[in-house]
């Protein structure tokens, strides 16, 4: 039978009593972590969101209908304990906060009994994630989790408190929009006041915060939701949450400084990490040319080097035959690793496969510098030779090569090294290494729909001195855009924008927008900027991922409090369901007998 709180406060949470409290009363309160019955005396762990404390029950001390009561308790038990701090009557436990002490106690009130859980509540549990994320508000009390959520908040704290110090406001914007179809696939919301109508929730609130500089608010910020139908994966979730920022009357140099003091102060008073500024840049082309990725993980090297001049005229056909087709020759040196098994060469092949290469070739050179390689029947000793000097190669490496059109390279090269550098224990979590990529394409062209299409967003601002190539050549134009990366993973990113009619109006020409299109997209923007619009600039971090690294988790879902799996579903709730036929008939809505059966098919399996 549960008990009252009546005429109880706590007075500390259990890691907040300490050696200096000996010989105080204290009441703490929390969940049964576990419980030890030694016959005359029974120890308690007791838990809450700030950790262990020991508990001693002594029918001395209590009673015997209280010492009774200790004898019944069981895991994830809510109790409050009334008792005196003492030093330790045990061994202290060096690795717990409150391991030089205990509590007496006097009082013990059950004040909620529990089942036995479906899993044990430890930290890095071993229970299957699905079980977990169905019964996820057992898996918040793992005190790992709980760290994790702490940071997270801590992080939104500092970055509010920061924010507001450096002249920025807070301002919210809608949850229900328009939708504007340039970009990811948008979640509809259907209209029961506008019958056939739908608002979309924000897959950012881009053009709002732009809107809020037209009308001078000069600094905003937002710790928003956002909302993406897209597939999911490790560090990506139909909703996530960004930290928002956009500012008037700068340029980019202005939006790094005021984010780097941002970032070196988040991570020194959360984490203890020194960033030292300025953060290093590296231009798109730079980072794509060395690393193959517009987000390179520079906690290793294994750098790509282009050796097309070096095979030009060697007999290999796979490497002439990608060069005569305006594509190129790079390779990656695996230092040490020329001993490989040809078993795990054979995976990484297959592994490149998976980018989109038709194969792979390798040389690897033995400690005595001789060379084992698949294509070395092809080329001359010389040419060898001159290939693994132009690899910086030397006995016991491993040399990787990738011929086809540049975007395949590059995918192919990039992703290797990062599988290379996972299979050596290259990435070591406890380095925080920080860089700007900048001026990235403004545009890319997609074969699918026959045009070019924004890489970021319509809104981008080119580089000046671009500017003419947008009517030659505009595969060839800079953006003023930057993303902020960290150990290989984009954290944030942002741009100038376009506050010039004529280039906004140039910039629709180019992705195929007729005027009407693009008023009847974003008239309310354009409109806004005949009336006077401030030059500006933003950047949007997100913050589950953000806090993923800081927390040193491989997954998103660590540092979210009720994430969604694959398939954008929420075990817990069983979300997304069915609703009243009569919620459908309101808004308008029937379902098509195609979907009802396939939504059944999808049931049974």
């Amino acid at each position: 039978m549960a008990e009252s709180m009546r005429g109880l406060s706590r007075t500390h949470r259990c890691t907040e009593v300490s050696k200096a409290n000996i010989g105080e009363t204290v009441t703490v309160m929390g969940w049964v972590q576990k419980r030890r019955n030694l016959g005359s005396l029974i120890f308690v762990d007791l838990r809450d969101r700030s950790g262990l404390l020991q508990i001693v029950f002594d029918e001395n001390d209590i009673g015997t209908d209280g010492f009774d009561k200790a004898g019944k308790l069981r895991s994830e038990f809510v109790i409050a304990v009334v008792g005196k701090v003492e030093a330790r009557s045990g061994a202290v436990n060096e690795n717990m906060a409150t391991g030089g002490i205990e509590i007496r106690a006097t009082e013990l009130r059950v004040l909620s009994e529990a089942e036995t859980p479906p899993f044990p509540i430890e930290e890095e549990s071993n229970t299957k994630e699905d079980l977990r994320l169905k019964y996820r508000y057992l898996d918040l009390r793992r005190p790992d989790l709980q760290r994790n959520l702490i940071m997270r908040s801590n992080v939104a704290t500092l970055t509010r408190q920061f924010l507001a110090e450096e002249g920025f406001l807070e301002i919210e914007t809608p949850m229900l929009t328009k939708s504007t179809p340039e970009g990811a696939r948008d979640y509809l919301v259907p209209s029961r006041v506008h019958p056939g109508n739908f608002y979309a929730l924000p897959q950012s609130p881009q053009l709002f915060k732009q809107l809020l500089m037209c009308s001078g608010y000069d600094r905003y910020f937002q710790i928003v939701k956002c909302f993406r139908d897209e597939d999911l994966r490790a560090d990506r979730q139909p909703e996530f949450t960004q930290i928002d920022i956009e500012l008037s009357f700068v340029d980019v140099d202005d939006v790094i400084a005021v984010n780097e003091r941002l970032l070196q102060k988040m991570f020194k008073e959360t984490i203890g990490i020194d960033v030292q500024l300025p953060i290093r840049r590296m231009t798109y082309a730079e980072a794509m040319d060395r690393f193959g990725s517009d987000k390179p993980d520079l906690r290793f090297g294994m750098e790509l080097k282009n050796v097309s001049d070096v095979v030009k005229d060697c007999g290999f056909a796979v490497f002439t035959g990608a060069l005569e087709k305006g594509g190129s020759v790079r390779g990656i040196n695996a230092d040490g690793q020329g001993a490989m098994p040809r078993k795990k060469i054979d995976a990484l092949v297959e592994f490149a496969k998976g980018f989109g290469a038709k194969g792979l070739a390798y040389l690897a050179i033995n400690e005595d510098g001789t060379y084992k390689s698949s294509f070395a029947k092809f080329m001359t000793e010389e040419q060898l030779d001159t290939l693994v000097t132009a690899m910086q190669g030397k006995p016991g490496d491993l040399l990787l090569f990738a011929a086809d059109e540049d975007d395949i390279v590059f995918d192919v090269l990039g992703n290797l090294r990062l599988e290379i550098a996972r299979s050596l224990d290259l990435l070591d979590k406890n380095v925080y290494n920080f860089l700007w990529v900048t001026e990235f394409p403004l545009l890319e062209y997609s074969k699918e729909q026959g045009r070019y299409v924004a890489k970021h967003h319509p809104f981008t601002m080119p580089m000046e001195e671009d500017l003419d190539l947008l009517d030659t050549e505009p595969g060839k134009v800079r953006a003023k855009a930057y993303d902020i990366v960290l150990n290989g993973t984009e954290i944030g990113g942002g741009s100038v924008r376009i506050f010039q009619n004529h280039i906004q109006e140039k910039m629709f020409e180019v992705l195929g927008f007729s005027k009407e299109d693009a008023y009847d997209r974003f008239g309310f923007l354009l409109n806004a900027f005949k009336y006077g619009v401030p030059p500006h600039a933003g950047l949007a971090y997100g913050l589950d991922r953000l806090v993923m690294l800081m927390a040193k988790e491989d997954s998103i879902r660590d540092v979210i409090a009720f994430p969604k799996v694959k398939d954008a579903s929420c075990l817990m709730t069983d979300a997304p369901n069915i609703v009243e036929e009569k919620q459908l008939e309101e808004l308008g809505i029937e379902i098509s007998e195609e979907v009802v059966e396939a939504a059944a098919e999808s049931t049974e399996e």
